[in-house]
């Protein structure tokens, strides 16, 4: 009896560690055909320069959704279609002036400046105040109506450099960005000008989205680059009169018809379970959108590439989703978690590429602790490729409306520490990209979802 026992055990051990060792057999293969023969950066190359920049509603967006169904297409994933979401539709104008007048120490000079997404324009007579300096809110509610009221409000709390998670530090920031507008012009701002969300000293401003808060007035708002925030502190410091002009021409639309862009590849076995990988499709619109979100778009098209490269079957099916209008909307990821949920779509798992195309470190999760704890047991099969991080909750924008549907979170985790020198910049070009970090993170996301595809998450 212990004889027999002992062979059932050895048998079990034995298949375990053919198991094992496919497993690790295949995702070399995966890293190999991605690192020997990705179609990743040549994608992407492709998006950046014959597209450029893609903001929801403009033409670059429209010609955006025709690159990417085209690429699926000229893949042969078995469906590519588009589905329908209308986007807002911001345009910026062609001037933008920032400028100190008349300065004790440095006279009159230009400084650069970005509207921000959604912000309305001053129109051509400009707007000319004084400016006040705060770096919180409370510091603003502190000077009260009296010292704010027909004033530029000048938000400049820099990223906490000391921070190692660049994304933390951009959290503790960028709330004067979104809400600053509408909490100066509760106390009757004019205008706001903020501080780029930018951990380094640049010459270039970082546009981002503009909240307007229902019910408050709005009021012009813009970026200042990092360079020159620290400029107009040091003269308001020498010079509490100073004056400043603004001058920008943006304005806001009516909503405009766009797509999501999808492209599936169906499963053997289990089809009705979906596994989505994606990315957004559109930009701002300044750069090329190269890492924000390029990367992630490309890297979602080549894992399925990669499979049927490799002649990989997978049982479940898997799904390449290029969002629209994730920068200033989130109109793409709810519209395609709509329509799962109207169609009563089974999504096992979502993964998000959103934070470049960087060297991999691992990923982030959402769900329960079961899936966690699924996730994190492949751990050793993705060391050896420098996956090290499955530590941090997170998932992604556009996938979050997919959470109360049941379906489990993942987000791409790349190196945090150069993302925020290009993040919403004219700098966002296929030239800050580097093609073997962007083909790695294409190969550790195909080896994740081959992982979940083969095991599932139970």
């Amino acid at each position: 009896m212990k004889k027999l026992s002992f062979l059932v055990l050895f048998l079990s051990l034995s298949r375990l560690g053919v198991a094992q060792s496919t497993d690790k057999d295949l995702i070399k293969e995966i890293y190999d055909a991605a690192l020997q023969n990705g179609k990743s950066y040549a994608m992407l190359h492709d998006l950046c320069t014959k597209v450029g920049h893609r903001l929801s509603g403009s033409p670059g967006a429209a010609a955006a959704v025709e690159w990417g169904r085209h690429t699926m297409d000229d893949y042969g994933f078995d469906s590519v279609w588009l589905q329908p979401v209308m986007v807002p539709h911001w345009v910026r104008g062609q001037q933008e002036v920032g400028r100190v007048i008349n300065s004790k120490k440095i006279g009159s000079k230009d400084l650069t400046i970005l509207s921000l997404g959604g912000s309305i324009g001053t129109g051509p007579s400009g707007i000319t105040a004084n400016v006040i300096e705060v770096k919180s809110f409370d510091e603003l509610k502190q000077h009260g109506q009296k010292n704010v009221q027909g004033k530029i409000v000048f938000f400049n709390r820099p990223m906490d450099a000391t921070k190692i998670n660049t994304f933390a530090a951009y959290g503790g920031a960028v709330e004067q960005r979104a809400n600053g507008a509408s909490e100066a012009a509760k106390l009757g701002a004019v205008a706001v000008i903020v501080r780029s969300m930018g951990l380094n000293n640049e010459s270039y401003a970082h546009t981002g989205g503009v909240r307007y808060a229902p019910m408050v007035k709005q009021i012009p708002a813009v970026a200042i680059s990092t360079q020159h925030a620290d400029l107009l502190s040091k003269v308001l410091k020498d010079d509490r009169d100073l004056q400043f002009y603004l001058e920008t021409h943006c304005e806001s639309l009516e909503d405009a018809p766009s797509f999501n862009v999808i492209g599936e590849v169906k499963g053997s076995e289990y089809k009705d379970e979906i596994i989505v990988v994606s990315g957004h499709l559109d930009s701002w619109d300044v750069g090329q959108g190269a890492h924000d979100d390029g990367a992630g778009c490309v890297q979602a098209i080549e894992v399925l590439r990669l499979f049927k490269m490799m002649g990989y079957k997978p049982k479940r099916t898997i799904r390449a989703v290029l969002y629209m209008n994730e920068e200033n909307g989130l109109r793409g990821g709810q519209k395609y978690a709509e329509v799962a949920k109207l169609k009563k779509e089974n999504h096992l798992v979502a993964i998000e590429s959103d934070r470049g195309g960087f060297t991999p470190r691992g990923f982030t999760m959402t769900g329960t602790e079961s899936f966690k704890s699924k996730i994190r047991s492949w751990k050793p099969l993705l060391e050896p490729y420098d996956l090290w991080d499955f530590s941090q909750e997170g998932g992604g924008a556009d996938i979050g409306p997919l959470g109360p549907l049941g379906t489990a979170l993942i987000g791409f985790l790349p190196d945090s520490q150069r993302y925020f020198s290009y993040h919403h910049t004219q700098e966002d070009t296929i030239d800050k990209v580097d093609k073997r970090e962007l083909e790695l993170g294409s190969a550790s996301m195909a080896a994740l979802v081959f992982l979940i595809d083969r095991y599932g998450l139970k």
